[in-house]
């Protein structure tokens, strides 16, 4: 589970975890912890308990990243072999460009849903079935522009299994940040000026890329 977020995902994961808990002390289980989510994350909320789930340890990350996690767990999801994690025990469960590695990853979900407590907090984002008729380009801006994506999935189908298992949908649909679209010019000029290749997911928000639901355990 090769999981590469964009800095637009962070920040729109970040967004939810504020929406979420504010300031307050909250458990979280971050499903696809590469990328230095670990760092990234406890510095925005200090106040985290961190829990990481990745298939591969070392994807990006540092000493720094594990000495600030409080727990580790490298696993093969689609194995659905959950046992060592805590039931009933995160105040959220963050699952951000996850499932569409995953050809199970209806299944992966609702097995990890016994893990948060009850009033919990889970946000899912991924590309969504526009992402299918968007044009190729480097950094992915169609679905299958990157080879390890390998099922479609959408807001009704999520929004059944999530009903079917005992949570309210917050908020759902295509993800559109408004401050991502207004800093499209200028991330284009930083790539030109830079001599960098521009990117699909600076244009993922204006086109809408990526959908995503914010729910909640009953």
């Amino acid at each position: 589970m090769r999981l590469k977020p964009n800095g637009s995902s962070f920040v729109s994961k970040f967004i939810f975890q504020q929406k979420s808990f504010g300031n307050k002390p909250f458990r979280l289980l971050d499903i696809g912890a590469g990328n230095h989510s670990a760092s990234k994350t406890k510095k925005l909320f200090p106040l985290c308990e961190y829990h990481g789930v990745d298939m591969e340890k070392d994807y990006n990350n540092s000493a720094s990243d594990f000495g600030v996690m409080d727990a580790f767990y490298e696993m093969d999801l689609t194995q659905l072999d959950f046992s060592t994690i805590p039931n009933n025990y995160f105040d959220g469960i963050w699952m951000v460009h996850v499932i569409e590695h995953l050809y199970n990853g209806d299944k992966v979900m609702e097995q990890l849903m016994p893990k948060l407590k009850q009033g919990g907090y889970m946000y899912i984002e991924y590309p969504g079935k526009k992402s299918m008729k968007l044009p190729s380009m480097y950094g992915t801006l169609n679905f299958k522009d990157d080879p390890t994506h390998v099922r479609l999935y959408s807001v009704e189908e999520i929004t059944d299994l999530v009903s079917r298992n005992g949570f309210e949908v917050l908020k759902s649909g295509t993800r559109r940040n408004p401050w991502f679209i207004m800093a499209m010019p200028f991330r284009i000029l930083a790539s030109v000026f830079t001599g960098k290749k521009i990117q699909g997911n600076i244009f993922w928000d204006i086109l809408g890329f990526a959908e995503y639901l914010w729910i909640r355990k009953k």
